[in-house]
């Protein structure tokens, strides 16, 4: 790919709409993911007992549950990017490339 096709690309507004709402989106489901994982380890650091309290008679605590919630959490979050990534992204991108199509044309 020689410069000036990187600079079509680079200038066009579909282009900047991609990256713009993409690096949006990350930040936020990272932030997202970053608020409950360090919680979950504020808790642990600071009430331990509050995550070792037994659910009802069994042996099983309450940080079980918690810890369970934080993987399928990060499995939702990533549903959620791929999603998008399926259906905005990935349109967004064959427009850009049909852009660059008409222009070499």
């Amino acid at each position: 790919m020689d410069i000036s096709t990187v600079h079509k690309i680079k200038a066009n507004p579909k282009y900047q709409k991609l990256v713009s709402s993409r690096s949006s989106l990350a930040w936020k489901l990272a932030i997202l993911m970053l608020l409950v994982y360090y919680s979950f380890i504020m808790i642990i650091a600071f009430n331990p007992s509050l995550l070792g309290t037994p659910i009802s008679n069994g042996i099983t605590t309450l940080g079980i549950p918690v810890g369970i919630f934080i993987i399928i959490f990060a499995f939702i979050l990533t549903g959620i990017y791929t999603n998008k990534a399926n259906k905005e992204f990935d349109t967004l991108v064959t427009e850009i490339k049909e852009d660059l199509r008409r222009d070499d044309d």
